[in-house]
């Protein structure tokens, strides 16, 4: 093998018995079968995702290692669709499923360049599809070609933008953007899970590419037992600060974040999983799109991001603190997000909508390279610090005390552990500090302003004036509706008094016009009067019975009592009393009384002719008959009460 390698491309397809299997090679030599002479058995799995079958297209990216010497890393990009077996042209005698899955995979050693490969493997892979003949592979010979001639040595900053949109990347974490980073220097164990596999790891190659010049330096990332860039990375010993590579290079710049006992899988199956839980992996950031890696996340995972739900769950407690953002941290995280959400298009969500440099991918990568860059001069300058402790004048008077901690004292202690810490201590010169200054870019206390930039994100993030908007949206809805009912019920309302209305209005017409045709007749003038008077009769006996009924109760009453002194004639012997004869004597004395009952009896009304001609007589007889029953009654009571009295002293002192 020749020390630059030629991508190549490969079909795998998805047999209905055997599984996923490489059907064919395009770009190698006849009888060459790359998979065997790599021992690339995984190969099938890493380009048919879990979940690729729910989607008309999807793309997975993958690491493998290719048998050289020394052995290194190569980069792969597989997209996969789906067509109707009916469809299909020359349909195989063992395609027996109604659906058949291909994917088409390009195999290359230089990741930066997926940005362009990804475009043309889209649009070839559709194209093959559409031919609905699987034998003719002539589209893919000429991709393969193309793709030898079109990417050979890549010296650019392409890697700089590959992957997802940096602006994407803190719209959706925020402030958890920096963790991640720091993370990321940490080596832990991170997993990161997603139903969409190809966002998954472009999110991914984001983190990474954040470590400038990484990209081109991960030839010992697909497997934790390479670590040819350690043992062959030698210490710069010139500078040129007016070249960026040069300035980098010195400052130790990329930190070797997958060397020996690390690994890279964007997408990893779980038919990888031994490797992940080997004793040898240490380290190693990898995706997967299969929900049983969640249920055993605390074996596999020191920290999970699930971008399903936008969530980062750090399940190690050391690394939650060393994780813990300092002051300065924050501040300097939330001015980038600041300026990430005042120039947010959500059309184009990868440039800002004024087209300025303040939010820019560029404005966002250089902000984190200058991050990086202090991280570790501040570190440098700490150690410096630690071993000339009394020397005042070799320390830098425009830096006061130790800056490193401006980073957060438990995550430079974790940093300090690391094995590409380690790394950057060896092949860099003591005095970086002198070069780039040890200060955090965001240094200081927490202020005020702080505060109200916090508060103000926190309330942003609640997205009060989204669901202000949808609420005051409803209630005019239900305000509107019941505007409409109540109008329309008090519209109801009148048309139905209108329509009542109307038909008594009929009625009384109706009734007039009849009483004109048909005048009634002396007899049936005078019955409602003739009613009338029964009635009145017939009240005024029923008012005379109750009174007559309450007057012989408070007799009866009253000649209990009397009776009561004879009975205890012990007591009050001297008491004089009436005897019962002259009792009942007395109230057979009382003058006989006609009541209204009888009254009406001795003159019952009857309706006839006469009677109508004398009905004011016969009203005006009851009214008096009446009066003069009232006043006989009330002089017989005062009658009986007087002469009671004065018989008896007793009676009179009880009344």
């Amino acid at each position: 093998m020749t020390d630059t390698y030629r991508p190549v491309v490969a079909v795998v397809d998805f047999h209905h018995q055997r599984g996923p299997e490489v059907e064919r090679w395009v770009g190698v030599e006849e009888g060459h079968d790359p998979a065997t002479a790599n021992d690339w058995h995984l190969l099938p799995f890493l380009a048919l995702s879990d979940g690729a079958h729910a989607a008309i297209e999807d793309f997975s990216y993958f690491t493998l290692v290719l048998k050289s010497t020394p052995e290194r890393s190569l980069f792969g990009i597989s997209c996969t669709r789906q067509l109707d077996s009916r469809e299909l042209i020359n349909r195989p005698a063992d395609v027996t499923r109604s659906t058949v899955q291909k994917a088409v995979v390009v195999i290359t050693e230089n990741p930066q360049t997926f940005t362009a490969i990804r475009e043309k493997l889209s649009v070839v892979t559709k194209a093959w599809f559409a031919q609905k003949d699987f034998e003719d592979v002539e589209i893919l010979e000429r991709f393969q070609e193309s793709l030898n001639k079109g990417f050979g040595s890549q010296e650019d900053d392409r890697d700089l933008y590959f992957g997802l949109s940096m602006r994407e990347l803190i719209h959706q974490f925020k402030w958890q953007t920096l963790v991640l980073f720091k993370c990321l220097l940490l080596q832990p164990k991170m997993l990161f899970f997603g139903s969409n596999c190809e966002k998954m790891c472009l999110v991914q190659f984001s983190l990474i590419s954040l470590i400038p010049t990484l990209m081109r330096h991960l030839r010992d990332c697909a497997d934790p037992r390479m670590d040819y860039y350690a043992t062959h990375v030698e210490k710069p010993t010139s500078l040129k600060t007016s070249e960026r590579a040069s300035l980098l290079a010195y400052m130790g710049v990329p930190l070797q974040i997958f060397g020996k006992g690390s690994l890279f899988g964007p997408y990893t199956p779980l038919q990888q999983l031994d490797t992940l839980a080997d004793q040898d992996t240490k380290s190693y950031v990898v995706g997967s799109t299969n929900m049983l890696l969640l249920q055993q996340k605390d074996r596999y995972a020191d920290i999970l991001v699930n971008l399903d739900d936008n969530t980062i769950n750090i399940h190690s407690p050391s690394l939650r603190n060393a994780l813990a953002l300092s002051t300065a941290d924050r501040r300097w995280i939330d001015f980038l997000t600041q300026s990430v959400h005042d120039t947010w298009d959500e059309n184009i969500p990868s440039r800002p909508k004024d087209m300025g440099y303040a939010g820019s991918e560029e404005f966002i990568r250089l902000q984190f390279e200058e991050y990086l860059l202090s991280l570790l001069s501040a570190s440098k300058y700490s150690r410096f610090v630690s071993s000339h402790k009394g020397d005042s004048k070799a320390l830098l008077s425009e830096v006061e005390g130790d800056p490193s901690s401006e980073f957060g004292n438990e995550f430079m202690t974790q940093w300090m552990l690391t094995e590409n810490f380690a790394l950057f201590e060896r092949t860099t010169d003591s005095h970086l500090f002198d070069v780039v200054e040890p200060r955090h870019p965001c240094a200081g206390g927490l202020t005020i302003e702080d505060v109200q930039r916090r508060l103000a994100a926190q309330v942003s993030e609640l997205h009060l004036d989204e669901r202000w908007r949808g609420s005051k949206e409803a209630m005019g809805k239900h305000i509107s509706t019941g505007r409409e009912r109540v109008t329309g019920a008090i519209n109801t309302l009148w048309a139905d008094i209108e329509v009542m209305r109307e038909a008594q209005r009929k009625s009384a017409e109706e009734k007039k016009a009849a009483a004109t045709k048909n005048p009634p007749t002396a007899d049936e003038k005078s019955n409602p009067k003739v009613a009338q008077a029964q009635a009145s009769v017939q009240a005024a006996s029923s008012r005379a019975g109750a009174y007559l009924s309450s007057w012989g109760s408070w007799a009866s009453e009253k000649r209990k009592n009397w009776q009561k002194p004879e009975n205890s004639s012990a007591t009050s012997p001297t008491t004089p009393t009436m005897p019962p004869t002259q009792i009942w004597s007395a109230e057979e004395s009382r003058p006989a009384v006609t009541t209204v009952s009888e009254l009406s009896k001795e003159h019952t009304i009857t309706p006839t002719a006469s009677a109508s001609t004398e009905r004011g007589s016969d009203l005006k007889r009851v009214d008096t008959e009446e009066s003069t029953q009232e006043d006989v009654q009330k002089t017989q009571q005062e009658d009986i009460a007087s002469h009671v009295a004065a018989e008896d002293p007793w009676v009179q002192e009880k009344i």
